[in-house]
């Protein structure tokens, strides 16, 4: 049986990984990724990064091809453009970008500790309205430890 961390170790040494100070570069270049948040609605509405796309993880394969009602046309078209693949710590992520490798995503990469390092590098992340959210209001959310139950100590 493998766990949630092996699966990430199996994938990592295809996945190429960047780091956020790198991303906020690519995203004031001339010709800025397309950014995908896999994360989930709920979290992607408390806060993210401005111009990101987002998909869940859950529906990510059928919303990179055509034929499907998660279909996304534009992200389904990008199979050849610059695409950075961004969750909440960068595990999640280094899934999709291997996974979006499978389908011929040709260069697609995952953020390197996900929102959680582009909040400590303190980059701006909007709320569902577009509003600025703070980076203490983003630690405190980010900061919510596992229950004992998550843990596995009952």
């Amino acid at each position: 049986m493998k766990t949630f961390r092996d699966l990430i170790d199996d994938c990592l040494p295809s996945v190429q990984e960047i780091f956020p100070w790198d991303l906020a570069e690519l995203i004031i270049s001339e010709q800025p990724p397309l950014l995908l948040d896999v994360r989930e609605p709920r979290e992607f509405g408390a806060f993210h990064i401005a111009n990101s796309l987002n998909v869940p993880r859950g529906i990510l394969e059928t919303a990179c091809d055509f034929g499907y009602e998660d279909t996304v046309p534009d992200l389904v078209k990008s199979r050849d453009k610059q695409v950075v693949v961004i969750c909440r710590s960068g595990n999640r992520s280094v899934l999709a970008a291997f996974v979006m490798q499978l389908m011929g995503y040709k260069n697609v990469s995952s953020l390197k500790t996900g929102i959680r390092g582009w909040n400590d590098f303190e980059q701006p992340l909007f709320d569902q309205q577009e509003q600025l959210v703070t980076t203490d209001d983003v630690d405190a959310i980010l900061s919510v430890p596992p229950t004992p139950e998550q843990l596995g100590k009952l």
